[in-house]
């Protein structure tokens, strides 16, 4: 297991992938902890001298007016974590949480939030024993923060609520012992300062992203390999075209198509057909692909600044002993970068589809009729292709923009929300129906590729097949279809296409 330090706002989204991906322990770099201090006793301040700030010593929401006394101020924080852990739905999953509570970790411990150190620790602790908080997935419109999610994470604090351990639902006082901890008494705003924020959207934007990146690369893979298997032209690659365009993101997927096309056996067997030109899910690849790249990177952007931001409220600023009030909490830019994340993965996997569409058509592609022997006994791609439409079709409606939504909460005083949170998280279906489309192209192209035997493609290209044929061999007659396509989603899902594309694209931000 990896030990990551965590130096406070400077975490880029390769060490948030690796988080999201492997187990580690975390540790705060030292070089937060005066900042984190000094926020603390700021909030101290408040209460010895008597001054009145909204969350210290104030109720939440339309309820910011009411002044609590001292001796309630510790029931208070826990009342507003026990009240607002009210989420619903399926758990998230340990990765999930184990992400999210990185990225609260990492936007506490920057200094603003008025939390002691302890508490900081303690979640760290809670990750590095890999007990994970038992999260409902559902339950947060993003605005206030994620409230619902954010408070399941924090009653373990308070030894409520359940953890997950080696994928076992515990009673959260039984985790905080495996963890070496007790229940903590929250000290004033600690529990607001632990349930505002955009976490748990920034969590499943993330997970949105880095799985659209895995498909993306096997998209740029399978496309290529699609060129050449339905002995299509490389002329729609050659880089003048995209230069008078200009177009940054479009010229960069035109690279990355001619460096894996390459110059092969099968380019040059047809370099004087009279085919004039090839369809739009093979000529424009470049196009569609680098418009999905170009909405992935202005995300991955929104989001690299979100994940190392301070998004709860009212935030300290110790050196000024002042507390201002505010709105970092609304997620609009996670809804929105979260949306065009969705943009992306659906037209990845609608032109993925487009193209094994094409190749099972024989008067299209010249192979045989669904890309097998023996048409009529045997069935081949036919109802893949009907499974690759029906995923396609459903990320279209998956696809409509959450981050134009809004239902006011808490009695109209939050009247405008981001619906971030659900935004983020319908990402994780829509990539596994795109992983699910790419599967079965994948399928098509090798099957295609071998069907041009003895004429070889490209070094790069026959690498991306013998990738699958080491799982998947070739499709000689019908057979039990749908483990072929699972093995090949596996491979997709892995990352094993993101090599091919020799670094990652949107990943590598600092």
């Amino acid at each position: 297991m990896q030990e990551f330090l965590i130096t406070p706002g400077e975490l880029t989204l390769s060490d948030l992938r690796f988080i999201a991906r492997n187990r580690v322990q975390i540790k705060l770099a030292e070089s937060c902890f005066a900042a984190v201090n000094a926020s603390a006793d700021a909030v101290q301040r408040v209460i010895t001298e008597g001054r009145t700030v909204y969350g210290v010593n104030t109720g939440f929401g339309l309820l910011a007016n009411t002044t609590i006394a001292e001796e309630d101020l510790e029931l208070l924080q826990r009342s507003i974590v026990l009240s607002h852990a009210a989420g619903v739905g399926n758990l998230m999953a340990p990765e999930m949480v184990r992400l999210l509570m990185v990225l609260k970790i990492n936007s506490l411990a920057r200094g603003f939030s008025g939390i002691r150190l302890q508490v900081i620790e303690a979640l760290t602790q809670l990750v590095n024993h890999e007990v994970y908080p038992a999260i409902p997935e559902k339950g947060s419109v993003g605005a206030s923060g994620d409230l619902a999610p954010l408070a399941h994470m924090s009653i373990v604090l308070l030894g409520e609520g359940e953890v997950i351990v080696d994928g076992e639902r515990l009673p959260a006082k039984d985790g905080l012992v495996l963890a070496g901890l007790k229940p903590i008494s929250l000290a004033p705003k600690e529990g607001l300062a632990l349930l505002n924020g955009t976490q748990a959207s920034t969590a499943f934007a993330l997970m949105g992203l880095f799985g659209a990146e895995d498909n993306f690369a096997a998209a740029m893979v399978t496309g290529a390999m699609c060129v050449d298997a339905a002995m299509g032209s490389r002329r729609p690659f050659d880089e003048r075209i995209h230069l008078a365009r200009g177009h940054e993101a479009q010229i960069a997927t035109a690279a990355i198509y001619r460096r894996l096309l390459g110059s092969s056996e099968l380019g040059e067997a047809h370099i004087d057909c009279q085919k004039v030109q090839d369809p739009y899910s093979l000529r424009c690849q470049p196009q569609v692909m680098g418009a999905c790249l170009q909405q992935l990177e202005n995300a991955a952007k929104i989001l690299h600044v979100e994940a190392n931001g301070v998004s709860d409220n009212p935030l300290v600023f110790a050196e000024d002993d002042e507390f201002i009030s505010g709105g970092n909490f609304h997620a609009e830019p996670v809804a929105m970068a979260a949306d065009n994340i969705a943009l992306a993965i659906a037209e990845i996997g609608a032109l993925s589809e487009r193209r094994m569409a094409l190749l099972i058509d024989s008067n299209l592609s010249g192979l045989p009729p669904f890309l097998v022997d023996n048409g009529g006994v045997n069935s081949g791609f036919m109802i893949a292709q009907v499974t690759a439409a029906a995923l396609a079709s459903e990320n279209k409606s998956l696809a409509h923009p959450s981050s134009v939504d809004s239902l006011p909460t808490s009695a109209n005083q939050e009247d405008h929300v981001s619906m971030a949170t659900y935004a983020g998280r319908r990402l994780r279906d829509m990539n596994t129906n795109t992983a699910g489309i790419l599967a079965v192209e994948l399928l098509s192209v090798a099957q295609g590729l071998d069907f041009r035997a003895p004429l070889k493609s490209s070094e790069q290209i026959e690498a991306g097949k013998a990738l699958l044929r080491n799982v998947v061999p070739f499709y000689d007659k019908d057979r039990y279809f749908a483990p072929d396509i699972a093995d090949a989603q596996t491979l997709i899902e892995a990352g094993a296409y993101l090599p091919f594309l020799e670094k990652q694209l949107f990943s590598s931000l600092t």
